[in-house]
């Protein structure tokens, strides 16, 4: 037998007076909120699928005044990007006699020069260290990469290199002889240790900033440069004379470019948020 509730208009009829006066406020109070939902809808105070928020919370979601916007955004950093150049005539040196060494003579069709004064295209000049010297905070954090130094050819590649503080520098031996790898550092620990070919690199870290120059006993003309930095807003210059210094807070700076032979040379700028500006160092250089 199948069983159909009734349809039912209003309240249902109940024995208990007290119950039916119950579902009859029930269902006026059930009426009077259909009406004010309808004069919602039609007066346009009430949208469906629109979430209304009291004036105390709808300020959460406001969208800021672009000026305040601006204020909220975290700091964009500033890069400066430019090149060191010469003017005049770069020192003449002398090639190198590895006729001591055949089996580093032999990488050469002709003997090679020292590389402490590398020019390239258009006067550049290679091998500078451009370096934020005021302005920049120190950095606590030490990068995971690792820097390498090859020995080959019993010379140092590349010549010149900067490293954060406490960054590790690995100094492979490529050659088929035995080097010695001495940093020759003031500030930090100097030591001495030799390298024949084939075994492990020679790892130096170091947790003072310093110039350092690097060299191998058993071959005088070997000579390398090791700076060290507590930040990371160091560069050397490539063989187009370009460098770059990223990441920079807003703020002004003093810039400085050294040379291992030509010296320093120093400058102030100032950069903004997100801005890219170009520094250029000119070194006046003479044979003698």
């Amino acid at each position: 037998m199948q069983y159909s509730a009734p349809l039912a208009s209003g309240p249902r009829e109940t024995a208990d007076p007290a119950l039916a006066q119950l579902q009859q406020l029930l269902f006026a109070l059930s009426a009077s909120l259909t009406v004010c939902l309808l004069l919602g809808i039609g007066l346009g105070f009430y949208h469906p699928g629109v979430t209304r928020l009291s004036p105390a919370h709808a300020s959460l979601f406001v969208t800021p005044h672009p000026a305040a916007a601006a204020s909220m955004s975290p700091v964009s950093s500033a890069t400066i990007t430019g090149r060191v150049t010469y003017e005049g005539m770069p020192k003449k040196l002398k090639p190198i006699d590895m006729s001591a060494e055949p089996n580093c003579a032999k990488f050469y069709t002709s003997a090679p020069t020292p590389d402490v004064s590398i020019t390239g295209p258009q006067n550049s000049l290679q091998n500078v260290i451009v370096f934020i010297s005021q302005g920049a905070p120190e950095e606590h954090t030490t990068p995971s990469s690792i820097v390498r130094i090859n020995q080959r050819g019993c010379r140092y590649t590349p010549h010149v290199i900067s490293v954060n503080a406490g960054q590790e520098v690995w100094v492979q031996n490529d050659d088929t002889v035995t080097h010695s790898v001495h940093p020759m550092a003031h500030v930090n620990a100097e030591w001495n240790r030799s390298q024949p070919p084939g075994t492990p690199p020679v790892v130096i870290r170091y947790d003072q900033p310093e110039f350092i120059k690097v060299k191998c006993e058993l071959h005088s003309w070997m000579r390398g440069v090791l700076a060290v930095f507590k930040n990371s807003h160091h560069s050397v210059t490539d063989n187009n004379g370009a460098f770059s210094l990223p990441d920079l807070p807003p703020g002004n700076y003093t810039v400085t470019a050294w040379h291992e032979l030509y010296g320093t040379q120093s400058k102030q700028i100032t950069v903004t948020a997100g801005e890219s500006k170009p520094l250029d160092f000119v070194f006046h250089v003479t044979p003698y």
